[in-house]
């Protein structure tokens, strides 16, 4: 594997660094001064603007230590399909500016994993509309995330990861739909957002599927110090006095067993026990009973801090399913599940604009199992910019109850796992 990894390496950044745009870089330093995820505009003119920007993840993965098996909280055993390969995991191209007014904005992008290639929705091509009324009030429709989690609140992909979540957060988290959202800034550093939207996860789910009524809905209000937290999780950005950040979020959904995404469709939410199971599995409970509807609250808070590049922060998790519906539903001996969870995550700038090491992990108390994850990894950023860097994580997994081809664990992974990314974030 060391060998692999080496050729991979080379692979990737000798190009790299012959092909760096001499004028982009600073006199007499490695840096780079394009800021990462803006892109470059294409076409300004007094009725708009079209910019473009470019995100892609490649990714060596190797799950060869993980169990073979799984016995779920039922006693029925179960297979783990692991993975070893390399994939170009995701690429995604955006197209974003202003038409007529600068204050109506909207964002186009086409979406492709090709680790999922040949299920559904690994390739999305979607995009939404706002209108800024002001600094505290901007009205947008199309498809979004759902701001359940930290996560999902406008973060990506300014993670300590590349593109994957603790296993909590990916147990607990909503996805993205087609709806309508409210968001802004009140009072400086209080921030919000609400939504109401189709349905938990749309990837994957046409609109003959969805249920007749709008019944999801997600916000989150958050506060930050005057010193300016950031999108990201670690501090890249070196604060030189303390930066803090509390985050509330609550989402509602009733969803129905239709209106679920393929079990293996990339950056879904499957309702799961945490045990792995979906909850709408048929006879999952006895025979003859099958969840077909449920109503799903989830609520969650985070907080963190950083300051001379180190950051530290968690997030607590707090879901209910109740209003079961379906055959055989009245004989079940409960009217509700519960399930609770915590992340938790720790970092610092070895080398400041160079090199981030961290540590990270969460846990689910849940009423079906409790599993746990444990990560430790770093990031290698080549230009001394957030733009491209190399990253790589030890992931050690306790009874995974959720996981996909996108992810880099499975359902049932038990065991370590190791992966290793590529990414650009222009």
């Amino acid at each position: 594997m060391k060998n692999i990894l080496i050729v991979v390496a080379l692979g990737l950044l000798l190009p790299l660094r012959s092909s760096a745009a001499t004028p982009r870089v600073a006199t007499g330093s490695d840096s780079v001064t394009h800021v990462a995820g803006s892109g470059f505009r294409l076409v300004a003119n007094p009725s708009g603007t079209l910019n473009f920007r470019l995100y892609a993840t490649i990714r060596y993965l190797n799950e060869n230590g993980l169990d073979d098996h799984y016995t779920d909280s039922f006693g029925q055993t179960k297979p783990v399909n692991t993975l070893h390969d390399i994939q170009v995991n995701k690429v995604i191209f955006y197209f974003y500016g202003w038409l007529l007014n600068p204050k109506l904005r909207y964002l186009t992008y086409a979406w492709t994993t090709n680790s999922s290639q040949g299920l559904s929705a690994q390739v999305v091509v979607a995009g939404n509309v706002e209108y800024a009324f002001s600094d505290r009030a901007t009205l947008g429709f199309g498809i979004n995330s759902l701001p359940g989690t930290r996560s999902t609140s406008g973060t990506f992909p300014n993670w300590l990861a590349v593109d994957n979540r603790v296993v909590a957060d990916e147990f607990f988290r909503p996805s993205y739909s087609t709806g309508i959202w409210m968001k802004g800034t009140l009072a400086r550093q209080f921030r919000y957002q609400l939504m109401v939207a189709n349905n938990l996860s749309q990837l994957g789910v046409d609109a003959g599927q969805l249920d007749n009524d709008l019944s999801t809905f997600s916000g989150d209000v958050s506060w930050t110090s005057a010193n300016d937290f950031g999108k990201g999780f670690g501090d890249f950005d070196r604060h030189e006095r303390v930066a803090t950040r509390v985050g509330v979020h609550y989402t509602y959904s009733d969803e129905d067993r239709q209106s679920q995404p393929g079990t293996e469709a990339p950056d879904n939410t499957q309702i799961r026990l945490s045990d792995g199971n979906i909850v709408f599995t048929p006879g999952l409970f006895g025979p003859g009973i099958s969840v077909e509807k449920v109503a799903y609250h989830m609520s969650a808070i985070d907080g963190g801090v950083k300051w001379h590049g180190f950051a530290l922060g968690g997030e607590a998790y707090f879901r209910r399913l109740d209003n079961l519906r379906g055959p055989g539903v009245g004989a079940l001996s409960f009217d509700h599940m519960s399930d609770q969870g915590l992340s938790w995550y720790a970092s610092g700038m070895a080398v400041p604009k160079t090199l981030e090491l961290y540590a990270r992990g969460s846990r689910i108390l849940g009423e079906h199992g409790d599993p746990w994850d444990a990560r430790f990894g770093g990031s290698w950023f080549l230009w001394k910019n957030q733009t491209i860097r190399w990253h790589n994580e030890v992931i050690v997994l306790s009874h995974s109850p959720v996981g996909a081809l996108s992810l880099p664990y499975v359902v049932g992974g038990n065991g370590v796992v190791f992966n290793s990314n590529f990414e650009i974030n222009f």
